[in-house]
C-alpha cells in the first residue's frame, strides 16, 4: 500500500485519540509501516500549547488580552507547532514509505481558533501545511462528548464547555464542506457508534481507497 497521510479530527470527546491508536495498530498488524502522531505535538512549541490548554500557563498575563487576541496567539502557536510536526515527523515518515496517522491537524485550528479568528487568516498561517490524503471527521452531540470527558478524566481544558464545543462542532461541519469543494477528501464519521464499529468503518475506507 502506498504511504498515506491520514488525519482524524473531531471535537473533544469524540474518540479521536482512541481511534487513531486503533488504526495505527491495525495497519501495523497487516504488515504496514505506520507511525502515530498528534497535535499539539510533544515538541517545544506543542509543550507550551499543552500547558496553556490545561490552565498551567497564561499566554498573555501582563496584557490581559481580549479573547480574540488570545485566540490569535493560540493560532500562531499551533501553526508553528504544525510546521515543526510536518518537517520533523510527517514528511520524513512519508518519504520513507511509512503511513502517518495523526490525531488532529489544520482542520482543528480552523474549527477551534475559527470561533474568534478570521478563517482566511488561519488558512494563510497554514498555507505551507501538507494536505492529508484523507481526513476522518468525527461528529457527535457536544453534550454526549462532555459526558464522556467527565467519565475519562478529572478537570477540563480550555475549550471543554458546552457552549465552546457547540460552536466548534458547527465550524468543523461548515469548514469541512468548504474544503471538500476544493478537492480535499473528508469523510464524516458518526462518533456515537460503538468503538469497534467506528474502527471497522475507518479501516475499511483506508484499505478500499488503496485498491
Amino acid at each position: 500500500m502506498e504511504a498515506k497521510f491520514i488525519v482524524i479530527e473531531g471535537i473533544d470527546g469524540t474518540g479521536t485519540t482512541t481511534q487513531s491508536l486503533r488504526l495505527r495498530n491495525a495497519l501495523v498488524a497487516r504488515g504496514e509501516r505506520c507511525i502515530l502522531t498528534s497535535e499539539p505535538t510533544p515538541g517545544p512549541i506543542g509543550s507550551v500549547i499543552r500547558l496553556a490548554l490545561g490552565g498551567r500557563l497564561s499566554l498573555c498575563p501582563a496584557t490581559n488580552a481580549a479573547p480574540a487576541g488570545e485566540e490569535a496567539l493560540y493560532a500562531l502557536l499551533f501553526a508553528a507547532d504544525r510546521l515543526d510536526h510536518l518537517l520533523n515527523e510527517i514528511n520524513p515518515a512519508l518519504d520513507a514509505a511509512t503511513h502517518v496517522v495523526t490525531d488532529r491537524y489544520y482542520l482543528s485550528s480552523f474549527a477551534y481558533q475559527g470561533t474568534r479568528c478570521d478563517l482566511a487568516w488561519l488558512r494563510q498561517l497554514n498555507a505551507r501545511a501538507r494536505k492529508p490524503d484523507v481526513t476522518f471527521l468525527f461528529d457527535a452531540d457536544p453534550a454526549v462528548c462532555l459526558e464522556r470527558i467527565g467519565k475519562e478524566r478529572h478537570g477540563r481544558e480550555r475549550y471543554e464547555t458546552l457552549e465552546h464545543l457547540r460552536a466548534i462542532r458547527d465550524n468543523y461541519l461548515r469548514i469541512a464542506e468548504i474544503l471538500r469543494t476544493e478537492g480535499e477528501q473528508i469523510v464524516l464519521i458518526d462518533a456515537t457508534k460503538p468503538i469497534e464499529a467506528v474502527h471497522e468503518e475507518i479501516l475499511r475506507h483506508v484499505l478500499s481507497a488503496d485498491g
